[in-house]
Order: structure tokens, then sequence, then C-alpha cells
């Protein structure tokens, strides 16, 4: 068990750490019912994420059963090593890229407050679907999960640990500006301000950081899968 949490914890920070998700909670906490839209937000991704965990669950659990160990283990190690070779080109493609400088939001930010709660909670929910990196570390927090053979309730409360962990960031803002609006409502302000300014900085850390990580991670493991 002690090895799938070496896995699993990088994982979970690794999908928490996308600043795209706060910045859009704290937007959204800052107009018009914004609480209201932003739990509809944050539960659009989540569901999202936990039918992913449904279905490739159901997919990756008779595999299990049916495996031939060596097709078995290669699934964990060959998603790890996608998830850094994907962080990497994200770090590469940051790094190429010139900030602009420009404190202007992009556009499609300032159409943020004219969102609906339902609208909030299907904006939520196409962002996870189309969200690949993200796609990536679901699926490798369920073949990590798989591969431990923790038994059926371990495995769901795993996962559903890993679900909850990917909301480190945005639920906090949520029940600070659920418990006092008005006194939360600068420092939430200040806290988006901050992680535009720096969300280019922020990715490209988290990219070679964790891109570095998970490849050495799922390298190590297809090259031991391949050692006699």
């Amino acid at each position: 068990m002690d090895n799938v949490w070496i896995d699993l914890i990088p994982l979970m920070l690794g999908a928490t750490l996308a600043p795209i998700f706060p910045i859009i909670v704290l937007l959204l906490l800052q107009s018009e019912r914004g609480l209201g839209k932003a739990i509809a937000f944050v539960a659009g991704a989540v569901t999202v994420r936990l039918l992913q965990g449904a279905v490739f669950g159901l997919v990756f659990a008779p595999a299990v059963e049916a495996e031939s160990a060596a097709g078995l283990q290669l699934i964990a190690p060959t998603l790890l090593t996608v998830v850094g070779i994907l962080l990497l080109a994200a770090g590469v493609k940051k790094v190429r890229k010139e900030d602009d400088g420009e404190d202007s939001e992009p556009k499609w930010m300032s159409r943020l407050s004219d969102l609906t709660v339902l609208k909030a909670a299907g904006g939520g929910a196409l962002l996870m679907l189309v969200a690949v990196k993200q796609w990536v570390f679901t699926l490798s927090a369920l073949a990590v999960i798989e591969e431990a053979q923790p038994g059926l309730t371990a495995g769901v409360a795993l996962y559903l640990l890993f679900v909850a962990a990917t909301q480190a960031l945005v639920l906090p803002p949520i029940i600070a500006f659920a418990v006092a609006p008005q006194k939360a409502a600068k420092p939430l302000a200040a806290a988006q301000g901050w992680l535009q300014r720096h969300n280019r900085v922020i990715m490209i850390v988290v990219s070679f950081v964790f891109g570095a990580w998970f490849l050495f991670k799922g390298a190590s493991g297809l090259l031991a899968i391949g050692t006699p």
C-alpha cells in the first residue's frame, strides 16, 4: 500500500496545481450569484471525474482479473511516462512562448460573469472533458490503484480521496466566501489577480518538476518490467 501512495500523491498534486480551475472559481465568486456558480462549476468538474472513475474502473478491473501479469504491469508506467512527456512538452512550450506582459484578461474570462448556474456546471464538466492532462492524471491514478489490487472498497476509497484532493485549491475559497462573503471578497480578488499574473511561472515550474518525476517513475517501471 505504501507504493500506492508514492505514486498517487504526485498525481494528486499535479492534477491540483493547474491554476486554471482556481482562477475560474475565484472569478465566478466575484460575479453575481457567484457562490452558486462556483459550486456548480466544481460540481460539474467533479461529476466528470467520478464518471471517468466509474467507467474506466470497470475497464481496468476486468484487466486485473484476466491479465497476463506483464500486460497489467505495463499500464501504470506507460501512463506515467505519457504524463511526464505531456508535462515536459507543456513546460517547453510555455518557456518558448514570450510573455506578452499584458494585464488584460482573456476574452473568455470576461464572459464568466454572464454564466448562469447551469452553464457554470456545464462549463466545469466541459473543461474537465477537454483537459487532456487531467484525463491522463485520472487514468494514471486509476491504473496505479488497480495495479495495487487493494480490493473494491479500498480501491473506491482511494479514488474518492484522489478526487477530493484535486479540489484542494478550489474548496477553501468557496468555503471562505460562503462563511463571510464580504470579508473574503478582497483577499479572494487579490488571490485571483496573483494567480493570473503568475500563471505562466506556475505552469512552467509544475510542468518541469512533475514532468521529470512522472517520466522517471514511468521509465523506471517500464525498464523494470523488461529486466529479467
